[in-house]
């Protein structure tokens, strides 16, 4: 699949959605005109995306319907390679492979007997492409069940969802045991639950084979093997297609940033050199993270990487993707040490990998192209305009970006400030900050904190004490659903911007509407409030849709529930009408009109 590609870039888009792009229009043109190259180039040489990123399908190893199997490996600075395993006794000379013109190693092993292949299912094997002896520390299977042990996928995708409300998990640590969870499990016990609980999308973390099991899949060996701690591909399958089959949508966190720098077992030093997949030297390497960097700029990089997003997608069903680590990325500095204060020269000057940047934009647009449904969501720190803008428009083409700042900024508080002292103009500009027409994933519990050396939210509340007598959260667990089931019926999630009417500093309340819910906030520790006058446009009479005081979430229970409110029409906080509310201290309304949705 191929689109015919305008050779100049129209800005008129961009600059509508943001004038303060204009400075910085022949940045935008220059990264646009490098990513129409690689376009072009991918459209004579491999014949478009479709194609190009189906290299999974050739490289690797392949079983025929013969049992015939064919392995192929990109090595060009290997002097020689050999095909090993428990089916030839790990005799380097037994199986050598060949090298053609570009620098492809490649063997065809003829089947034992017709239709038996040579190398068992679920034998150990491993590519040597080395002089070096091959030692034993780490080996692969070779994953070729009969036909009537591969998993049959039975559910359709889910629709494309417009208000994204995703439960991220850990399959590993999903387990109230002490040991490491399964895929078996996760489909049996853990995707009832999150359906029941009112999410409509799953993210999975460290699925992407990882040696170092405390990285939590961030330090990636096997891009192309799910990991095998948790259970069998097919087991995975299972999973995702029983998860599409009760509607729920699953992401995968793909991590592309960076690679693993281990020899034995990764990519690094594949084939003798540290440039194989990755820059050479220090460009190559990232100092914080200890881990091997891509070179984005390399034809045959960009087919590993983007045969990796449509292996996923086509072997496993996945329906997107967070991609980790944008801001190592995009920028030459990785984000290392490096403070953004929102200038708009921090994103579009020296410091901007131009290659990292592009072959984003060829990602995403090679995943909307081929998969309309799919899902991208950017994890990016930096604030760096149009991400999730389509690149059509000069855009990078995320359909979500995290607003990583806002769990931060909750963190900070509950280590740093006393209740007392909470601003209310400072969360909420923390909340509403994000670029004017691209979608944003708010989230205040996430899995960042803990890898940074900080702890999550959660155990900045509970902290270890939250394993002792765990029926306690049930409360919150509530809460969790009701929240959840409050955006199916409302659809404020994806409702446009909230208006936001009161920060009120001394009272320590916050009120803003949308989707024509009116929210109302009291964060005082001690002060209730009694006929609260609450600024809101809409007229008519509104009643509480969700009260955090209610028992069953751990409440006081005092707010009462059948209470109407009227309005009154006499302008109030900026807004034609006001309603007065009695809200307690630490308690959040929502309140809805009396008519419903």
């Amino acid at each position: 699949m191929s689109q015919t590609l305008a050779s100049k870039l129209d800005t008129a888009p961009i600059l509508e959605l943001d004038p303060w792009l204009k400075p910085f229009v022949p940045a935008i043109e220059a990264r646009w005109e490098l990513y129409t190259k690689w376009k072009a180039t991918i459209d004579s040489t491999e014949g478009g995306y479709d194609a190009f990123s189906k290299g999974y399908e050739k490289f690797g190893i392949h079983a025929a319907e013969d049992g015939t199997i064919t392995y192929r490996e990109w090595a060009p600075n290997a002097v020689e390679a050999a095909l090993i395993g428990d089916f030839n006794g790990w005799d380097r000379k037994s199986h050598l492979m060949s090298k053609d013109q570009y620098g492809v190693w490649s063997i065809t092993v003829p089947p034992k007997s017709p239709g038996e292949p040579a190398i068992p299912h679920d034998s150990k094997i491993k590519a040597s492409p080395d002089i070096r002896p091959a030692p034993h520390i780490y080996d692969a299977r070779f994953w070729n069940p009969p036909p009537n042990k591969r998993y049959q996928f039975k559910n359709a995708h889910p629709p494309k969802l417009n208000s994204l409300r995703i439960y991220e998990a850990h399959v590993g640590i999903s387990t109230p045991e002490k040991r490491v969870g399964t895929y078996a499990e996760f489909t049996h016990d853990i995707l009832k639950r999150i359906k029941t609980l009112g999410y409509n999308a799953i993210q999975l973390m460290a699925v992407m084979e990882h040696a170092y099991y405390a990285s939590f899949g961030y330090q990636v060996t096997s891009f192309f093997a799910a990991s095998s701690r948790y259970g069998t591909p097919e087991e995975l399958k299972e999973l995702v297609d029983t998860a599409h089959g009760m509607g729920l949508t699953v992401l995968l966190d793909v991590v592309h940033s960076h690679a693993c720098k281990n020899v034995l077992d990764g990519l690094n030093a594949f084939d003798g050199t540290d440039h194989l997949y990755f820059h050479e030297g220090g460009k190559g390497r990232h100092d914080l993270w200890d881990s091997r960097l891509f070179n984005y700029g390399h034809h045959e990089v960009l087919r590993f990487l983007l045969s990796n997003l449509r292996f996923w997608m086509e072997e496993y069903q996945f329906d997107g993707f967070r991609f980790d680590g944008v801001t190592s990325m995009m920028y030459i500095h990785h984000g290392i040490g490096t403070g953004f204060s929102g200038g708009y020269h921090e994103y579009f000057g020296k410091d901007v990998d131009l290659e990292g940047v592009v072959y984003l934009m060829l990602a995403n647009d090679m995943l909307h192209s081929l998969y309309p449904k799919a899902i991208t969501i950017a994890e990016d720190v930096s604030g760096m305009p149009l991400l999730g803008v389509p690149v059509a428009l000069g855009g990078l083409g995320f359909d979500y970006r995290l607003s990583m700042a806002i769990p931060d900024m909750w963190i900070k508080l509950l280590k740093e400030t006393k209740d007392d002292d909470w601003e209310m103009g400072n969360i909420v500009h923390t909340l509403t900050n994000r670029r004017w027409r691209e979608k944003s994933i708010a989230y205040a519990e996430s899995h960042d904190q803990a890898l940074v050396g900080d702890k999550t939210l959660a155990f900045w509340l509970m902290d270890k004490e939250m394993y002792d007598q765990l029926l306690r959260y049930k409360y919150l667990n509530n809460f969790d659903a009701a929240i959840q089931l409050l955006d199916a019926k409302y659809h404020w999630l994806e409702a446009d911007p909230a208006y936001v009417s009161l920060k009120h500093e001394v009272d320590k309340v916050i009120v803003y509407e949308r989707a024509g819910l009116l929210f109302i906030f009291n964060f005082h520790p001690t002060k209730s409030f009694t006929d609260y006058r609450v600024g809101v446009e809409q007229a008519g009479e509104y009643r509480v849709v969700l009260s955090s005081d209610e028992p069953q979430y751990g409440g006081w229970d005092r707010t009462d529930l059948k209470t109407t409110y009227p309005t009154t029409a006499l302008e109030w906080n900026g807004r034609k009408n006001f309603v007065q509310v009695y809200i307690p201290s630490r308690v959040a309304l929502v309140l809805g009109p009396t008519g419903g949705h």
